[in-house]
């Protein structure tokens, strides 16, 4: 029996630390941050960070893309648009980019 409860113990153990890691987890960590060209970038190391940022700034770019195309202008211009707008939601806390380039607690 306490082969099992222990063997339990560790599969559920395991099970968390392989979870992926969120946006919102990762926001609240720290991890990441808004940027000012509309996508989010990485602000301290973690292992999940990359894939997470590649994921999300590609859903962005597919968003803005169609967004573009549908008002006629560039994808720049949405992108601007959409990092004003995010920045200004950003909690308390998180992360933002600011014009050196460098990363600023909002």
């Amino acid at each position: 029996m306490k082969t099992i409860l222990a063997t339990l113990c560790l599969s559920l153990l395991l099970s968390f630390t392989a979870m992926a890691l969120t946006l919102k987890e990762a926001k609240q960590a720290g991890i990441i941050g808004e940027k000012l060209d509309g996508y989010i970038g990485i602000v301290t190391n973690h292992s999940q960070a990359p894939k997470l940022v590649a994921t999300v700034n590609g859903k962005r770019l597919a968003l803005y893309r169609r967004l573009a195309q549908k008002n006629k202008i560039s994808i720049k211009s949405v992108a601007y648009l959409a990092a004003k707008n995010a920045i200004k939601k950003t909690a308390k806390g998180h992360y933002i980019e600011v014009n050196s380039g460098k990363w600023l607690k909002k």
